[in-house]
This record gives structure tokens, sequence and C-alpha cells, in this order.
């Protein structure tokens, strides 16, 4: 992930901060368009003619190609969403994959400026019934097809989506090309030898490489000295960063960073772990993620983890995680919390889940692949607190006897419904219960 830059135009990720210092923005992944339109610089010519979609089980669609003339591999898988395309397009979570779309309208509102989740288009590839080429609305700065050509990432339109869902409904997630229709042959040679893409060590190519404090000095509306919490970036989302940023000085952290300088170089009051791509049991950065998440954990530190971060507490719990059937994504997933009986409607992008400690994999990929026996790191028991009311998978745990806790859901839903964020709120609260000695 790109580091900011102040000069540029993008996402501001402090948005309330009271310290004073001015907050820096971040690069947006749409920026370049506004150099587009000011005449700075120009796009490649997009791609046009047949394309074609092959799966690894034989099966394959005929469509138009639009965005990037290029051919690209990797994990096909769907969004629900029926808003919010430019999030999920720029949300790194999506790293190694083709994105299809189920919605069957995307675009007509275009893309804007500052909306984006990170510095990057993630997917490798997107597949659609049909995107609108002359988006109308009075911010946009350009359409999907734009946005696609800034970061060379082709797309396939005109295609039966529902079909393609509902074979990866029934299959699992599939691996996939996609590339011109004239080059069969080719694509399918190179379906071929593709391998998963969550084998790569994508946590290391979404993340940043050293730490950076964010809102430095932050200050709450009576000007007083907001916690320090260190957030491990493992693909981290903008609208992740705001949150936090409201609540806390945060320091944006590498996946690698080890607790003991956090702790004693950094003097941390908490600890974060974000969301990110691939299998939350490979063995680079989100490994070393998962040590760091699980030393704080064991030294008492408030700790929370959101989606991979979730999947990390988890395995540093000695549970195990393994591969879904064809994952959540999208802004529609219900979550029921089994303390209340409340059910959210939350919003996730996620591949692999934590196995439930009783019931084990729900929902398992056909290929089985899972992580293995796995440690418990924290030195403490955890327990589920929510689960999907889908398919009863693991979204929530909660440390016994430690204040930390995970959801595999997003809170800071974007896009999606608010329903969850609360629970930001919550860790706030806990934190600074721990810093009073348990006067909020």
């Amino acid at each position: 992930m790109s580091e900011s830059s102040d000069a540029a135009p993008g996402f501001v990720a402090a948005s309330s901060h009271h310290g004073g210092v001015t907050t820096p923005i971040l690069p947006d992944a749409a920026a370049g368009l506004l150099e587009v339109a000011a005449g700075k610089t120009m796009l490649t010519h997009p791609a046009t003619g047949r394309g074609l979609l092959l799966l690894a089980d034989g099966s394959r669609f005929e469509g138009e190609l639009f965005g990037a003339d290029a051919v690209a591999e990797g994990e096909l898988v769907f969004t629900t969403g029926m808003t919010g395309y430019q999030e999920s397009l720029t949300d790194p979570s999506f790293a190694g994959q083709i994105l299809t779309f189920t919605y069957p309208l995307i675009g007509n509102y275009g893309i804007h400026d500052g909306a984006s989740e990170s510095a990057s288009v993630w997917p490798r590839a997107v597949v659609c019934r049909h995107f609108d080429p002359e988006p109308d609305h009075r911010d946009s700065i350009g359409s999907v097809e734009d946005l696609l050509l800034l970061h060379a990432v082709p797309g396939l339109m005109g295609v039966d989506t529902r079909t393609i869902t509902r074979r990866v409904r029934e299959y699992g997630t599939l691996l996939a090309v996609i590339g011109p229709l004239d080059e069969e042959e080719q694509l399918a040679e190179r379906l071929a030898k593709l391998e998963d893409p969550s084998l790569d060590d994508l946590v290391d190519i979404v993340s940043i490489d050293t730490p950076r404090l964010v809102n430095p000095d932050a200050t709450d509306a009576e000007g007083e000295r907001l916690p320090r919490l260190a957030s491990l970036d493992c693909g981290i989302k903008y609208n992740i960063l705001r949150q936090l940023c409201q609540r806390f000085e945060v320091l944006w952290c590498p996946p690698d960073i080890e607790y003991q300088v956090l702790r004693d170089e950094w003097e941390i009051d908490a600890l974060f772990c974000s969301n990110g791509p691939g299998d939350p049991a490979h063995q680079g950065k989100a490994m070393i993620a998962r040590r760091t998440l699980a030393a704080g954990i064991a030294d008492g530190l408030p700790s929370m983890g959101i989606c991979l971060g979730h999947q990390l507490l988890g395995l540093g719990a000695g549970l195990q995680t393994y591969k879904m059937l064809y994952g959540h994504r999208g802004a529609n997933q219900p979550v029921i919390d089994l303390d209340d009986g409340r059910v959210s409607i939350t919003s996730q992008n996620h591949g692999f889940a934590v196995a439930d400690p009783v019931q084990g994999r729900l929902a398992a990929h056909p290929s089985g692949a899972d992580s293995g026996p796995a440690e418990n790191l924290l030195g403490f028991d955890v327990r589920v607190r929510h689960v999907n009311s889908n398919d009863r998978t693991v979204e929530g745990l909660e440390v016994v006897g430690r204040p930390a806790f995970s959801v595999q859901y997003h809170p800071e839903a974007s896009p999606g419904p608010h329903d969850a964020s609360p629970l930001f709120d919550r860790f706030a609260s806990m934190v600074r219960a721990e810093m009073t000695g348990g006067a909020v």
C-alpha cells in the first residue's frame, strides 16, 4: 500500500482530530482521475471485443471485454452489495481474486475522489452483467472503466453473473482466468498451471512497511490526550483508520512489527489487528501479526481484531481456521449476538473462518483446506459470542479473563449498514477502563 502524501487529494483519515496537528491525507485510488480530467495525464485505450472467463471446473462464460487490455488470473468470488462498488474495488481483502458483482448494474453513480478504501484497486479482474460507461452524479470524477484503466485491471461484462454465482455457491470458490476469446487455448493452459493465490503472502503485498502516527498528539473534545493504539496493517481499510482516529491516537504499523517494540519504543495503550486478504495460517507476515496480537493479549493489553484480525486471534487462541465454501462477501450478512440475542445486519468480506470449538468446520470448502492444530499463544481461553444466522459460522470471539475480543464482520461498514458500528465505542470504553483501573 502506498504511503500518504499531504499534497495530493484523497482520503482524510482523522476528520474529527482535535490535536491541532494537520491531519495527513492518504492517497485515494481514484485521485489519478483528477489529473486525467485536468489533462495532465492520459488513460490507455480500453480493451474491446469478445472476452472469456474460464473456471477450473471446466465451465466457460463469454462476454465483452472492458477496462485494461490484459489477461488476469485468480480465485473467482462474488459480492452481493447493491452499492459500494468503489469501496469493494479498493478493498485490500480482495487481493488475488477475480471479483464478480451479483448486482446487475455497476457504475451508475461513477467514481468519487475520497471514497476509496485504499490507494489501489486490488481485485485482479472484474466481472459484471453491465457497467454504465457514462455515470450521472455531480461528484463523479470518472467511470468504473476509467478506474480500472488507471490501475491496469481488466474486466468482463455481458455475462450471466447469476449463473456464475450459483456455480460458486454450489461448488465453492474456483480458480479462473479472464482474457480475449481468441486466446482461449492459451488461457486454458494458463489456468491448468494456476495455483491458489492464498499460497502467496498477500498480507505482505497490501500492507505498509514502516510505522507512522496518523494523528499525532490527538486529543478529545475536552483537550485530553487520546490513548495510543497500534493498528497492525494486514490490509487495513481507510474507514477503519477513520473510526480508530476518532477515538485514539493511531500508530499505523506494518504487520510484522514485534510486540516488544510497540510496548517499549512506542508505549502503546491498546492494540488492533485489521482485515486483510488470504489464508490467516500463511507462514508469512500474517503469522508474525498473530504472534504480536497474541503477545499483547497475554500481556493484558486491550485488543481488538476485525476480519483477518479475528481469524488471527482465533489461531492465537489455539483454534483452527479453514477455507469456506464461498465465503461471506456483501453488505447483508445477519449476525446473532449470543449474549443478548440481538441480530445485526453486517458488511463482510472473507473466505476463511475460525472453526467452532465444539462443532468444528461449518460451511467448509470442498478442498478441506485448514490450518491444522494451533498452539494457544494467549494462555487464556476464548468463547464464541457471535455467529452467522445463515450458516452458524463463528463471527465473534471473546477472550476469557482479558480485555480482548474480535469480530469477523466490518463494524466500519464501508459499504454497508451501520448496525455494528458501536463496537468501536465498546472497544474505546474498554481501553479507558483499563487505563483508569476500571473507572470509565
